[in-house]
């Protein structure tokens, strides 16, 4: 009987250049520092002390003049400032989000955009059939209809309507979303870090939809006293601020946004941890953080019964574990009939996805 054999394992050789293997971590302190260079330089310093990635012949010197080589960030201000990031940093660190926050999904997972239906649709595929009256003429798969012209005569070449066919279509649905982030002081309150995580999901959707899904549209909504919009460009500079919960006021800018969208499926995807704590009435602020105001909570519903009347579902992905909180996103949700999840910060990404590819197989 032959049994197991052992041998000595030798990991593969790692040929990247330093440069290389320090990249990785660099672009996920700059997640954390929001686009601060030089902390995340500081960072890396720091790290170095305990695991001691820098050698002799490659330093932090070393590090810095290649990003600048290779266009990641640009020269420091000589009046001070902050070093400029690039495009290409920006790139890379939504690409890094986007694998990191889909990239370990199953296949099955990813999801279809596709309709479950066919017809006069704007999608070839591989599919023939015979002609229909209404077909359009640029549908014609001529070789195909004249293979079967040919093999009706051989004598002399006559194409009848029998020996049409064309490529059959596929509906592909679009969707256009808002994702409204929560930037109020409670993403950093009691020491966790909640933003990183909620501006990943931001950078990786937003990634996904302008790679595969070109004719979707994203955009984001950030709130705290106040809402308003911002770039993808921006999202690895967000910060949270000194703010209250204005969750009114993000609805609000998230549903004159998806009014000006001339497309049928129209969502808003919601990402906060705390209750809403903040309105403006009379146009000054009234603010309690304290439990839950009647007032303010009267007012978020009645934002969530305005979405569902103009068709816009909401889906909520609560972070937070209090139950009272819970029950309140249980109202809203029941207000506007749309979606909620409670989750913890691992599971977040995931459930993004997975309700983003199952809203656009609506109709």
């Amino acid at each position: 009987m032959v049994g197991h054999r052992f041998s000595k394992f030798t990991p593969p050789e790692d040929d990247r250049t330093p440069f290389e293997k320090l990249l990785p971590l660099f672009l996920e302190l700059l997640t954390h520092t929001s686009g601060d260079v030089e902390e995340a330089l500081d960072w890396m310093d720091q790290v170095d002390k305990e695991h001691g990635f820098y050698s002799k012949d490659y330093g932090r010197k070393e590090f810095e003049a290649d990003l600048r080589k290779h266009g990641i960030i640009g020269e420091r201000p000589e009046k001070g400032g902050r070093t400029p990031l690039t495009g290409k940093a920006e790139k890379l660190i939504r690409e890094r989000a986007l694998q990191q926050v889909f990239g370990t999904l199953k296949k099955s997972d990813r999801g279809s955009h596709t309709l479950r239906r066919t017809g006069q649709g704007d999608e070839p595929t591989s599919d023939r059939r015979e002609f229909r009256f209404g077909d359009r003429m640029d549908q014609l798969a001529m070789s195909d209809s004249i293979r079967n012209a040919q093999h009706r005569g051989v004598d002399r070449l006559e194409l009848r309507e029998s020996d049409l066919e064309v490529v059959e279509t596929e509906h592909q649905s679009a969707c256009a979303t808002v994702l409204m982030i929560d930037i109020s002081h409670s993403m950093i309150l009691y020491g966790e870090d909640r933003i990183t995580p909620a501006k990943k999901v931001a950078m990786a959707l937003a990634e996904l939809i302008r790679r595969r899904y070109p004719k979707d549209t994203l955009d984001i909504v950030v709130f705290g006293n106040d809402a308003w919009q911002v770039s993808l460009k921006d999202l690895p500079y967000l910060q949270v601020g000194p703010y209250h919960t204005n969750t009114v006021a993000g609805l609000e800018l998230a549903m004159d946004i998806l009014r000006r969208r001339k497309l049928k499926n129209r969502r808003i995807v919601m990402i906060t941890d705390g209750k809403p704590s903040c309105i403006k009435r009379n146009g000054e602020y009234y603010m309690n953080s304290f439990g839950l105001d009647e007032l303010i909570v009267s007012r978020t519903l009645d934002a969530a019964v305005r979405a569902r009347k103009a068709g816009i579902p909401i889906t909520t992905f609560m972070i937070a574990q209090d139950s009272y909180l819970q029950r309140f996103i249980e109202r809203f949700t029941e207000a506007n009939q749309g979606r909620a999840f409670y989750t913890g910060l691992q599971g977040l990404a995931d459930m993004v996805f997975r309700d983003h590819t199952s809203n656009r197989r609506s109709t």
